[in-house]
């Protein structure tokens, strides 16, 4: 009995950590030491304090080092910004009229990744994702001869 509630307790919050997934970054060798030692390896990257366009990333690379790297992305979300200035023989607005707008261009953006290792590895790579979307691709290398493939 006492093994069914701790199952029945557990539950939600097992379900809540595979639902959590899905708003992190992968890092996928291609080539380099890592790539030759396990080609399949995946580097999970945690994401925090992340806003539309940026946040924070955190990961460890894989043996022999397993060092913790931490770091940033950021993404450009191009916008359109409309003057308008007119004449206005309205009687609300009688003399000058004039509005200001601003908003997003649809499309794909541009982003940047960055991270600095423990062990002074460092980071780099850029990829594009779509606008309005949490989901893009993209490469990145680091200071050790590896490069990878990024997905989110």
């Amino acid at each position: 009995m006492r093994q069914s509630r701790l199952c029945l307790f557990l539950a939600p919050f097992l379900v809540l950590a595979a639902c959590g997934g899905g708003d992190d970054m992968r890092l996928y060798p291609l080539s380099g030491p890592i790539a030759a030692a396990n080609p399949s390896k995946l580097i999970p990257i945690s994401l925090s304090n992340n806003t539309e366009t940026s946040g924070e990333i955190a990961f460890r690379l894989p043996k022999p080092s397993k060092t913790r790297c931490t770091g940033t992305w950021t993404s450009v979300a191009p916008r359109v910004t409309t003057h308008e200035r007119g004449f206005s023989l309205g009687i609300k607005s009688l003399g000058g009229k004039y509005t200001n707008s601003t908003s997003d261009v649809g499309g794909v953006n541009s982003g940047e990744f960055y991270a600095v290792c423990k062990d002074g590895t460092r980071l780099e790579g850029s990829f594009v994702m779509g606008s309005g979307t949490q989901s893009g691709t993209g490469t990145v290398t680091d200071t050790l001869g590896n490069s990878y493939k990024l997905l989110f």
